[in-house]
């Protein structure tokens, strides 16, 4: 499976379902045997994309600061559920994020206490549909192939304080402004 097959995928998954449960079901059985194991690898090669600081920061803005290591993991796999042009776009600008119309509904809101849980920006169970459809434990067999999966974020780039609103301001500026963190 190359990426173009794995973006066709999580998009149809979107257009032939409503909701993220039954997105994790129309996934798994779409996928079966080596098929699983490819999704496993582009989801991790996708995911890596957005595994970075300058994203955690946007997450965490996003989230009121409520975004810990599990919660940008999911945050990611929520980002790939969004689909190839909205992740592309993110991958260049996490401050990107501001256009989504999901993330300008969570800042009306109020902040995330008035969040229903289903609002929350994650999607915890992608993680989990390619071992499902695999029937078994991914990890061995990939490590056989000398692959290794991304089991929770390991950040690249500069690391700084995210509640520091001059920092939001020069780095997720609209984001910033959307959320009430900046002037």
């Amino acid at each position: 499976m190359d990426l173009n097959a794995f973006w066709a995928l999580v998009e149809r998954s979107a257009v032939e379902t409503s909701g993220q449960d039954e997105r994790l079901e129309w996934l798994t059985a779409a996928l079966a045997g080596e098929q699983a194991l490819e999704f496993a690898l582009r989801l991790d090669e996708v995911r890596r994309r957005v595994d970075t600081w300058a994203h955690w920061q946007a997450a965490d803005v996003i989230c009121g600061g409520l975004c810990s290591d599990d919660g940008f993991f999911y945050f990611q796999a929520w980002l790939v559920g969004q689909g190839r042009e909205v992740f592309e776009s993110v991958v260049g600008s996490p401050d990107a994020l501001a256009d989504l119309p999901h993330v300008r509904v969570l800042a009306s809101r109020g902040g995330v206490h008035a969040w229903a849980d289903a609002d929350w920006p994650d999607w915890e169970g992608l993680d989990y549909v390619a071992a499902e459809a695999f029937g078994g434990e991914l990890e061995p067999v990939l490590a056989q192939r000398g692959c290794e999966l991304l089991a929770s974020p390991d950040p690249a780039g500069e690391q700084w304080d995210f509640a520091d609103p001059a920092e939001i301001a020069a780095r997720v500026p609209r984001l910033g402004a959307l959320f009430g963190k900046v002037a």
